[in-house]
């Protein structure tokens, strides 16, 4: 008998106007034909903001419709769900597949935001306050960061109506002009700082699976680690999954049809051997 495959998503954004995800229900298929689907992080935003009794509401909703879907769905921490859970990266296949978040690549989280600098002082803070040599594991550099992200409030994520939403969510993420060479110098520097990551911590990993920067892609980098971006539920780029099965990695896109989110074509195929 043939070993299903784990399937990996991210930044499902639930219950933010950004995302294309209107009900839990369209996720079913991705969960179909697997043995596990993995959530690497900001499947919701559960930081304090606004509305905290929504905000637990949709947590609650979002634990209770995985809880009972029948496939064994693990969820992995970002910077909007740091509470989520305790797991913050999850390895596969002998060590040889390292799936994370992606913003411990970011010494301020999330450089391109009007809070990078506030951010950047909360981490250092996280990290000084590790016991031993703690800043220097993986472990303690994601306990940190989420330490840090749990304390920054939601911004636009937590408007509900729509017009202050777009005009939230614009000073946000694309003012001023600036700003937009921000995200394109993180969108560059992703894929070598996901590698030496990967190299530093977890030396046996061939492969390092993040989402975070919401721009999906597959990169061969010159030290040799293969790594994978799955994108966002989120527009304009949309969403990526990777499969890990026994013997290969496979990156498929993720498609919209009738109203659900479905495994689509292949993107790459690498042996895990």
């Amino acid at each position: 008998m043939v070993a299903l495959p784990i399937r990996i998503v991210s930044d499902v954004h639930f219950a933010e106007r950004a995302s294309r995800l209107r009900s839990l229900g369209q996720l079913r298929p991705l969960a179909e034909g697997v043995s596990m689907l993995v959530f690497n992080g900001d499947t919701l935003d559960t930081r304090r903001g606004r509305d905290n009794e929504r905000t637990e509401r949709i947590r609650r909703e979002v634990l209770d419709y995985f809880g009972s879907l029948g496939t064994p769905v693990t969820f992995l921490t970002g910077n909007h769900d740091p509470d989520l859970t305790r797991q913050h990266s999850l390895e596969l296949a002998s060590g040889r597949v390292l799936i994370t978040h992606g913003d411990v690549l970011f010494e301020n989280i999330v450089p391109w935001s009007t809070e990078a600098k506030m951010m950047r002082q909360k981490v250092i803070q996280a990290l000084a306050a590790l016991p031993g040599d703690g800043s220097s594991r993986l472990e303690g550099r994601l306990d940190a960061f989420r330490s840090a992200a749990a304390s920054i409030q939601q911004r636009h994520q937590s408007e509900r109506d729509p017009v202050r939403y777009a005009i939230r969510l614009a000073g946000d993420t694309v003012w001023p002009p600036n700003r937009i060479l921000k995200i394109m110098q993180a969108w560059r520097e992703a894929p070598d700082r996901a590698a030496a990551l990967a190299g530093k911590h977890r030396p046996k990993a061939r492969f390092i699976v993040i989402g975070h920067t919401h721009r999906p892609g597959v990169w061969r980098t010159a030290s040799g680690i293969v790594v994978i971006n799955t994108g966002s539920f989120c527009r304009p780029f949309g969403a990526m999954a990777a499969e890990v099965g026994a013997r290969t990695l496979v990156v498929r896109r993720v498609e919209s049809r009738g109203g659900a989110f479905e495994p689509g074509p292949e993107v790459a195929e690498f042996p895990l051997s």
